[in-house]
């Protein structure tokens, strides 16, 4: 019992660990207890058992292990930080739990497991539920499985993954366990319900009977689909969901399940490595001779290409060798072998094969010709295999180029082949650009004479009618005649769209109903003319937007629609003519048509007319009535009246009966012949017109043409041409064949005769509206003559958007039309392409060529490749077949020669723009390799294959690119270099996506890897990408794809994904439909996908459409570059506007384009588009400016902008000034792209240009300015170094507004930036620029001071004075008035900045500052001009600053940094003093506010208690500086950059500019109201002064040439500033911890510089800082602070060169925070200091402390834990929540140790000794040491040697130190020495306390601080100290003043409290006291100040007198009346 009173008392924990398992049993017990009680999930005390639950898991003893388990279990259920241990404790579950033979405890395990699932943790439950199944113990495996299917049948197949289930579920039933075999069973049957035939192919290697059993088992499964029954925490919604689905639906629910969810098979394969595996002589063998080697290789290969899922690589080599035997070889048993190699390699791969599948199936389809049944049905499975990895799409060209073949068989199986692709294809997967060639070739099919033929062309058609429906396939039905409409109709109603297995079933089925029905099909019509005539009409349409059909294969099938309609109409006998003819007409008609009687043939012509009209359509007999007026004298007619009615009657029949083609050609002849005649020519264009109605304008017009170009006649020619203009215009472009006619075309524009001419050129234009650039590629090789009339043709043309059709198709297609116009037409943009004519270069691609290229000798391999250059540029337009050439290219594009490589992408590049879309079939063999190259070492080979990666992807569109796994394969590589390229260009293409196919999805884990990846660029990238892959997977997917990533990689992924997700750009917006406006048969030029590269925003705007047709590559003229929207170029602006234009020049002129300017400049950054840098701008910048500003400007203000006469420049400014204002957002938004039009201005030299423009900038900046809009660095480097080159222009006018331009652009970019851009015109060779950039430099150095020179004022001030020795007279006079602004800044300083200069030019500049002094009354002239309200006799204390008008006042203020200026020269006194710059800001104005009688309420009440003061007789007068500007409130909205500025100020590297800075911060920390607006920023404020501290250490201290006066006055306010600040409680405790830690290190390093005691005033320097330290150690943040000190010691601890005095003054700051815990423990995060006390203890063990020379780090250590445990009791213990393993130190151990010891004894002596201990090391006086410290103070104080100074600070030390222990004895060292000595002493400690007693008052009403309760003096925080003169001399008086001033407050005179507040106590000035009283170092801190101020403001006489201390004090009170009326007059103002 004893030992259970033990443990009993024992906490849980520790319970829960004891040796006894009784102790463990109990408690487990009170554990489970506990956790069951513990409601929040997110309790502290759930972290102390994260380190017991696995040991509770494996508990040795049985009993205690049970109740553990269900603790366990309760744990995990309710902790929130249960998830770190899953691992561990499933693992001890499957090793320790699973084999017991307890039911219970293998019970409580599985729940244990299924609990982990549950909160999240499925994965790791899985892997090591899988790691069990290789235990040896069966019962554990058993358990395991069984654990396994539980899951799987609760949560479900999505929770539990099944692909490394399947794979080890085959060995499992290997087992010789019987109950290992029959656990697996039920395992088997449970997966078979969640995804059901996936499972047979992995086990179909198992034992037969246990796969029948399997059988057996899965048949009596139900075939409703699962549910999920058990809910992850994450499902709750969805558990909801369910509950409520069951609750409604009750039985009924069960009806409407649906299916199983479909698995595939494939994806639960392992993948299987074949290529190693094959035969090494496979190669050989496969070309061997003997056919049974061949037969050999080929069956080896077929074992390996069985294994169902095979692994990717390298399968060129394997196809090619396989093409070669279907191809070739003569054994037809071969080829069958070969094809299902083929099979079985496409089903392995599967989307991989994708690649190899255009090289395989042109072969196949030749193959088809074999009879052999076998053979046949081999080739099918294969081509269909392949076709599943493949899309239609990408082997169309193949299947379209067979399908005239002659041999029946090849056409009949390519069919067939169509039928059954068909099947596998959706109405999106066919559309209609694709439906439409494969209709035409089908269409003639179904014509042909061999029966076979016919039979697969119908069930191809009619598997296409099924697939997509009749509305989309009958306007390509439009010629078939109803009997084979009917027969397709009803093919397609046996046709069932199976898939799988019953394809090909169903196939032989619909064949043989095909054949069954063929005869019936062939009955001839028994009226062959009427339904053709109609035919044609509804042809004429057309699909929308479509030029033509896409490729050669097109153009076939075209051809093959043209033939069936020329079998329209038999043409008939002229006797048959006459018998219909008089059938219809009336008799004497018919006699009188061939009178000779003019008058007769007219008569007889109206009643031939009037009989046209009066007939029906189908009695009309067209041909015979058009034969009728072709009789004698026929189209000979002489008579004009009875032509002029002859080609009426033509046009009326036309119109109103069928119009065949046959009937047309009859008269066309004679229409073309009349077309030139004056009289007749009108009546021959409205007969063309209708006849074009009738038998379509694309067939009518070839004739027309065709016809007139065979005649002589130039008339007829030109009115020919011009009726075809007029006529597309009113038809539309749909159809028109432009090869037909172009050639007639180029004959016309050669003509000698000039109307012919015309009329081509103006037809050309015509054209130009609907194909848009391509058309010019037509014309390349005309006359440059010829050229510049076409282009000035297509540049009226611009803008201009082609009219609606109202003939033709859009009359007659109604309803079809309209419907199919709707469906948006992806590959319309490319059909113009198509009409370009393609030659055939395969045959010129000889394999001696190839052979070339793969020679081992490089420059054979060159000359290979020129070769093949030379085909295609030669070629300029290319077939997509190019033979054996990308084989050979594919190799080269690994070639080891860089150049060699580029040379190989240069050719891809040109093969891309000569064959146009038709590039598509070889983006995966080819295109992919490409990327691959992205990841080459050099830049020029990766910006190389990005140049040919886009122009591929300008042709193909960027689907191609994103299907499959190929993208995903590259992102997978490792290379850096790729992954970055691909990333970016992903990032830069995808938002221009709409939709993007699925298997982007394949690229995100790789996207998550990038995101991690080792390379900064990389991750870069991959952060930008991020958004874009979002935009179009949705952050949903991209969620839940971080689930397979680490817990610490998906941490970091998902907060980069939440990131994104704000950063989301938004899809570019569906084109907008063109049916209302464009012709619905015209060619539209532009879709939305042709152009990837297009800015998103562009969609929301008509202007801004993008280009998809092809700009010619060598064309160099602007007029052919980038074309813009609807495929026309943006040049220059119609010349006659009509109303319509009208309207679009109201809108807007610039677009704002979200992130447009930022993606810009980083397209510039990465060096994609050309850096905007020149000496004279060339084409190509022009270019790639007009190419920039389409997406953001209006097309009109574009075409103005870019045009070659100055006056449409004018007009584009004109415009731009008038929207200035309205359009403000949008003008910044591209404001880079203004700017840089306007540096090309710059280049111009057109005046009136040059000075508009100029007007604009100045608009334009002055409204930048109002904005409070900064240039950024890309702007201003584009724009400002040109500005300043127009600084030297020869014209004043211009110079005088690029200056006024000069000075406002320091209002919207930092001065000192714009000084550097003017340094560097100062080197220009032009004089005058020269000049003005010195001149402009002067300026700025006179308003923003010295810190405006850049890089440094030294570097700056020598290179301008430079200039001094110029050959030019304006230019040195310039550099001398520079160099003489620099002066009155700096003073004699300038000399050294300036470095040596000749003794002629030091003269000169000597003798022009002395010129400038002796004037002082010129320099104000300027500015009194520029400011007239400024009073002439201004007090002589007031700044005569250049100021801007009173108006403008507070948009000045919100740039305060930029308004600092210096006073007038004429206003020095002392010039050879240095005069820092003040800002404006801060200085009190009294004219201003003088004349401001606006401003009631914004005066601050500072000003109101000053006035008491100023009356006083004895005090110098105040400066007039204050510390805030009256107007500082005016500056709330730009306070924060302000603040910025200025602290920035603080560390800058010149010493002057430093204390400015401080100075201000300063003046703003005294005044309360005030010095909250430094909250925020003192972090900033911080780091600035501690970096001037490292700067002063290690750079300052070091420099001889630095006067040490100014370093100890920069050190003053300094240490003065951060006083101030840490006097206040709210913005000190703003501190981080960081940045703390960095200000004691440089505080430490201070006081330990022996240079600084070197320092005249270097030890009351140091004891500054020593109060310093103390108040921030008291002020700050006491849990930042005692971490920072930690962090410090630690640091210094490991430094080896850190000395040990630094380790020791941190220590001896960590016993003073010791000794402020008692006060400051509530307000301390102790988490967080015992986890920095854990981290020291990792680092400095105790064993390791003991070995450090001293023993006083422990100690310190020990103290710090003691006091910490002695204040917070046993509590301390759950404050160690941030430690993740407590065992890494002693921390925990010795807490405990501690707290035990603690509770023992009520009251510790040690607590004593320690409080004592930590008293004597923060006064380094512990009792050892004492007679040590007082022996050193009186030997200070009493030695010969020392100085006067040295002995009062020993009697400070020493008065000090008795404040400190009141009950210390100096007795025994006094006791020795003289009287003389004693009474020295005491007199001097009685001095010392009088004046602690005289400032204590001053002090007790202004900070409540007593000076009792610091160790050192305090400063008053609200302290303004007097002023004092800077020369010596002067000091006495001002020392004096103020000690009269302590006397009379000691007396009770003058104690004004308001006064205090505003003034604080100032005692001896620290170099020459009179008296034996020392100096503290707050008087030192202010007396800086003081003179820093004073410097300042350089008060003078009127009159040139001496500066006596009478004249001085006479001069101050003539200013204190003045101030005083003056402040007066303001108070009766606001009164």
């Amino acid at each position: 019992m004893g030992d259970d009173s033990e443990w009993m008392k024992l906490p849980i924990e520790q319970k829960c660990e004891h040796k006894l398992w009784k102790a463990r049993l109990n408690g487990y017990e009170e554990a489970l207890k506990l956790f069951q009680r513990i409601d929040d999930e997110k309790s502290p005390e759930w972290s102390k058992y994260l380190g017991l639950i696995k040991k509770i898991v494996t508990d040795s003893n049985a009993v205690a292990q049970l109740k553990g388990l269900e603790a366990v279990l309760a744990y995990v259920e309710n902790a929130h930080v249960a998830g770190r241990t899953t691992g561990e404790v499933v693992s001890g579950v499957v090793c320790k739990v699973f084999n017991q033979p307890k039911a219970r405890a293998k019970e409580l395990g599985l729940e244990i497991c299924m609990m982990y699932i549950e909160i999240e943790k499925a994965e790791a439950v899985q892997e090591e539920l899988l790691k069990g199944l290789d235990n040896k113990n069966p019962k554990i495996i058993v358990m395991c499985i069984e654990t396994i299917r539980k899951a799987l049948s609760e949560f479900g197949s999505k929770i539990v993954t099944l692909k490394p289930i399947v794979k080890v579920l085959p060995k499992l039933f290997e087992s010789r366990e019987k109950a290992v075999r029959d656990e697996a069973r039920l395992l088997a049957v449970e997966m078979y319900r969640w995804i059901r035939d996936a499972l047979r192919p992995p086990l179909q290697n198992i034992n037969s009977v246990q796969f029948k059993e399997l059988e057996e088992e899965w048949v009596k499964l139900p075939p409703s689909a699962p549910k999920q029954t058990r809910f992850l925490r994450s499902q709750q919604d969805l558990k909801t969901k369910f509950e409520q689905a069951a609750s409604s639906d009750g039985v009924d629910g069960d009806e409407d399940e649906e299916a199983p969810p479909q698995v595939d098979a494939y994806e639960l394969l392992e993948a299987v490595e074949i290529l190693s595996k094959l035969p090494k002589d496979f190669y050989e063998k496969i070309e061997a001779k003997k056919w049974q080697e061949r037969k050999e290789a080929l069956e080896a290969l077929e074992v390996l290409v069985k294994n169902p899922k095979i692994e990717a690589g390298d399968y060129g080599d394997v196809v090619r060798a396989l093409k070669k035997v279907i191809g070739k070889d003569t054994n037809v048993m071969l080829v069958a072998a070969a094809a299902k190699c083929v099979v079985g390699l496409a089903t392995g791969l599967r989307k991989k094969f994708g690649t190899y599948a255009c090289l395989v199936v042109p072969t196949i389809l030749e193959k088809f010709k074999e009879k052999k049944p076998n053979v046949v049905q081999a080739l099918q499975e294969a081509i269909d295999a392949v076709f599943l990895t493949t899309t239609l799409q990408n082997i169309s060209e193949d299947v379209l180029a067979v399908m005239d073949n002659k041999n029946p068989s090849i056409k009949q199986q390519s069919s067939l082949f169509l039928s059954r692709s068909f099947r596998h294809c959706s109405p999106s997967t066919l559309p209609k650009s694709l439906l439409k060639p494969f209709c035409a070739a089908l269409l003639k099919q179904i014509n042909d004479s061999a029966p076979e033929v016919r039979d697969a062309a119908f069930e191809a058609l009619a598997t296409a009618l099924k697939v997509v429906g009749e509305k989309a396939v009958n306007p390509f039905l439009a010629d078939v005649d109803k009997l084979k409409l009917d027969r397709i109709k009803e093919c397609a109603e046996k046709i069932e769209l199976a898939g799988g297995k019953k394809v090909a079933g169903a196939e032989k089925k619909d064949v043989k109903s095909a054949t069954k029905t063929a005869p019936v099909a062939e009955a001839p019509p028994a009226k062959p003319a009427a339904p053709p005539k109609k035919a044609p009409v509804v042809k004429a349409g057309g699909p929308p937007k479509k030029g033509k059909v896409a490729g050669g294969a097109g153009a076939k099938g075209k051809k093959a629609a043209v033939e069936t309609k020329d079998v329209v109409e038999t043409e008939l006998s002229d006797e048959a003519c006459e018998e219909k003819a008089s059938a219809v007409l009336p008799a004497s008609c018919m006699q009188l048509l061939g009178s000779s009687n003019w008058k007769e043939r007219l008569a007889s012509m109206e009643e031939f007319q009037k009989a046209v009209e009066q007939m029906e359509k189908n009695e009309m007999p067209c041909q015979a009535l058009v034969r009728m007026l072709a009789k004698k004298p026929g189209w000979k007619e002489t008579n004009f009246q009875v032509m002029q009615m002859k080609l009426h009657i033509v046009g009326l029949i036309a119109v109103k009966g069928n119009f065949s083609k046959t009937s047309a050609l009859v008269v066309l002849e004679c229409l073309v012949d009349k077309i030139g005649d004056v009289k007749c020519g009108i009546k021959s264009k409205e007969a063309l017109t209708a006849i074009g109605e009738a038998c379509s304008l694309p067939w009518t017009a070839e004739n027309v043409v065709s016809m007139a170009f065979a005649q002589k006649n130039p008339k007829n020619q030109a009115e020919t041409l011009s009726w075809l203009a007029n006529a597309m215009k009113e038809f539309g472009f749909s159809g028109i064949n432009v090869k037909a006619f172009i050639n007639n075309v180029k004959t016309a524009l050669g003509a000698t005769n000039p109307a012919v001419r015309t009329s081509a050129i103006a037809l050309l234009g015509v054209m130009y509206l609907y194909m848009g650039t391509p058309l010019r590629m037509f014309f390349e090789d005309e006359k440059p003559a010829l050229l510049t009339q076409i282009d000035a043709e297509f540049e009226k043309m611009q803008g201009q958007t082609p009219p609606a059709p109202f003939r033709g198709s859009i009359k007659k297609g109604g309803q079809d039309e309209s419907e199919e116009a709707e469906e948006p037409d992806d590959e319309g943009g490319n059909d113009v392409m198509d009409l370009l004519p393609r030659s055939d270069i395969g045959e010129k691609i000889t394999s001696d060529m190839v052979s070339k290229m793969s020679d081992k000798n490089w420059k054979i391999r060159k000359e290979g490749l020129d070769e093949v250059a030379t085909v295609i540029n030669e070629a300029k337009f290319i077939q997509p077949n190019i033979g054996e050439l990308p084989i050979a290219l594919k190799a080269r594009l690994g070639d080891s020669n860089k150049i060699l490589l580029q040379q190989t992408l240069t050719i891809l590049q040109q093969i891309a723009t000569a064959m146009g879309p038709n590039i598509k079939q070889h983006v995966k063999n080819l295109g992919i390799l490409i990327i691959t190259v992205l990841g080459d070492s050099k830049s020029n080979v990766r910006a190389a294959a990005l140049a040919t990666l886009n122009a591929w992807v300008e042709q193909t569109g960027m689907k191609e690119w994103l299907e499959g796994e190929e993208l995903s394969e590259e992102l997978k590589k490792e290379n850096p270099f790729l992954r970055q390229e691909v990333l970016g260009w992903l990032a830069e293409k995808l938002p221009t996506l709409r939709t993007v196919p699925p298997d982007l999805m394949l690229c995100v884990p790789h996207l998550y890897s990038c995101l991690e990846d080792r390379n900064g660029d990389v991750r870069k990238k991959a952060q930008e990408a991020l958004p874009t892959f979002m935009m179009h997977l949705g952050y949903e997917k991209m969620f839940k794809a971080t689930s397979k990533l680490k817990t610490a990689s998906k941490d970091q992924v998902v907060s980069l994904l939440e990131k994104a997700r704000t950063n989301m750009p938004a899809k570019p917006a569906a084109p907008v439909k063109a049916a209302a406006s464009k012709p619905a048969g015209s060619v539209k030029a532009a879709p939305a996908s042709a152009k990837p590269q297009l800015s998103p925003a562009c969609d929301e705007s008509e202007e801004c459409v993008p280009d998809s047709s092809k700009p010619d590559p060598k064309k160099a003229k602007p007029a052919g570059a980038a074309a813009k929207g609807k495929g026309v170029i943006g040049k220059k602006a119609p010349i006659k506007s009509n109303a319509k234009e009208e309207e679009d020049k109201s809108g807007p002129i610039f677009t704002h384009v979200p992130n447009g300017k930022e993606q810009r400049i980083k397209e510039e950054k990465g060096l994609k588009v050309l850096k905007w840098n020149f000496t004279t701008p060339r084409d190509e910048y022009i270019e790639q400016l007009k190419t920039q500003m389409s997406s953001c400007s209006a097309k009109w203000l574009q075409d103005e902008l870019f045009h070659l006469d100055f006056q449409h420049h004018i007009k584009a400014l004109t415009a731009m000034i008038e929207h200035l204002e309205d359009e403000k957002d949008a003008t910044i938004s591209c404001l880079d792209l203004i700017l840089k039009w306007f540096t090309l201005r710059f280049f111009d030299t057109n005046t009136s240009v040059l000075m508009k423009a100029l007007e604009y900038l100045k608009m334009l900046f002055t409204m930048l300015s109002r904005e409070n809009y900064h240039l950024n660095e890309h702007e201003a480097s584009s724009f400002i170094p040109y500005l300043v080159l127009k600084v030297g222009e020869s014209k004043d006018v211009v110079r005088k507004d690029v200056r006024v331009l000069l000075s406002m652009m320091c209002k919207v970019y930092p001065a000192s930036k714009v000084f550097t851009f003017l340094m560097d015109g100062t080197k220009s060779k032009n004089s005058k620029q020269r000049a003005e950039c010195l001149e402009e430099l002067g300026c700025l150095i006179e308003s923003y001071g010295m810190h405006v020179c850049q890089p440094t004022a030294a570097k700056a001030l020598k290179e301008i004075a430079v200039h001094i020795g110029d050959r030019d007279n304006s230019v040195r006079n310039a550099a001398l008035n520079t160099v003489v602004v620099a002066y009155n800044a700096c003073g004699d300083q300038v000399f050294k900045l300036i470095g040596n200069l000749s003794e002629k030019e030091m003269s000169m500049l000597e003798e022009r500052i002395k010129r400038s002094a002796k004037k002082p009354a010129a320099a104000p002239v300027k500015q009194v001009e520029e400011k007239p309200q400024r009073s002439q006799g201004g007090n002589p204390n007031v700044s005569l600053m250049r100021r801007p008008p009173l108006e403008e006042v507070p948009s000045k203020l919100k740039i305060m940094y930029r308004t600092y200026r210096i006073q007038s020269r004429s206003q020095n006194v002392h010039p050879e003093q240095s005069s820092p710059s003040i800002p404006r800001e801060f200085q009190l104005d009294l004219d201003m506010i003088e004349n401001d009688h606006t401003r009631v309420s914004e005066m601050p009440d500072l000003v109101q208690h000053k006035l008491d003061e100023l009356l006083e007789p004895v005090l110098i007068p105040e400066p007039k500086i204050r510390a805030v500007s009256p107007h500082f409130d005016d500056m709330h909205n730009s306070i924060a950059s302000t603040i910025n500025f200025v602290i920035s100020q603080v560390a800058s590297g010149d010493i002057n500019t430093s204390i400015q800075a401080l100075a201000q911060i300063d003046e703003v920390l005294r005044q309360e109201d005030k010095a909250e607006a430094m909250s925020g920023h003192i972090d900033q404020f911080l780091i600035a002064t501690f970096m001037q501290l490292r700067l002063i250490y290690s750079t300052h201290m070091a420099d001889e040439r630095l006067d040490k006066d100014d370093i100890v006055k920069l050190y003053s306010c300094i240490i003065g500033n951060m006083i101030s600040l840490f006097q206040m409680e709210m913005l000190a405790r703003e501190a981080s911890m960081g940045v703390l830690k960095d200000l004691m290190h440089g505080l430490i390093t201070l006081m330990l510089d022996s240079r600084v005691e070197d320092l005249e005033d270097g030890q009351q320097l140091i004891r500054s800082v020593n109060l310093l330290v103390v108040k921030v150690l008291e002020k700050s943040d006491q849990t930042n602070i005692l971490s920072a000190l930690l962090v410090l010691l630690q640091d210094s601890l490991l430094a080896t060169a850190s000395s040990p005095k630094f380790s020791e003054l941190v220590m001896k700051c960590l016993w003073r925070m010791v000794r402020l815990l008692p006060e400051s423990v509530n307000n301390i995060n102790l988490d967080r200091i015992l986890l920095d006390i854990h981290n020291f203890m990792k680092i400095f063990p105790k064993d390791k402390l003991k070995q450090l020379k001293s023993d006083i780090p422990l100690r310190t250590l020990k103290t710090l834990l003691h006091t910490l445990c002695r204040l917070t009791g046993p509590k301390i213990l759950d404050h160690m929540t941030m430690i993740e393993n407590k065992n890494e130190s002693e921390l925990e151990t010795h807490l405990r140790r501690v707290v035990k010891h603690s509770m023992d004894q009520t009251s510790s002596k040690s607590d004593r000794e320690t409080e004592k201990g930590a008293n004597g090391m923060d006064e380094m006086a512990s009792k050892s040491k004492v007679s040590d410290i007082l022996a050193e103070i009186f030997k200070k104080i009493g030695s010969k040697e020392n100085t006067k100074e040295t002995s009062d600070e020993g009697l400070t030390e020493l008065y000090e130190y008795k404040q400190k222990y009141s009950d210390a004895d100096i007795d025994p060292f006094l006791k020795n020495t003289s009287q003389f000595f004693q009474s020295y002493v005491e007199r001097g400690l009685r001095m010392i306390e009088l004046e602690r007693e005289g400032k204590g008052r001053v002090q007790s009403s202004s900070s409540g601080i007593s000076p009792q309760s610091a160790d050192t003096f305090v400063p008053s925080s609200t302290a303004t100290a007097p002023s004092i003169p800077t020369n010596g001399e002067e000091v006495k008086p001002a020392v004096y003043l103020e000690r009269l001033k302590i006397l009379r407050q000691r007396h009770g005179l003058e104690n004004n409290s308001k006064q205090q507040e505003e003034r604080s106590h100032l005692t001896s000035l620290l170099s020459k006291p009179s008296a034996p009283t020392v100096a503290s170092s707050t008087d030192m801190l202010h007396s800086k100040l003081s003179q820093l101020k004073e410097s300042r403001e350089h008060y003078h006489q009127e009159s040139n007198q001496s500066h006596t201390q009478s004249s001085s004090t006479t001069s101050s009170v003539t200013n204190l009346d003045d101030l005083k009326k003056r402040l007066e007059r303001i108070k009766s103002n606001r009164k």
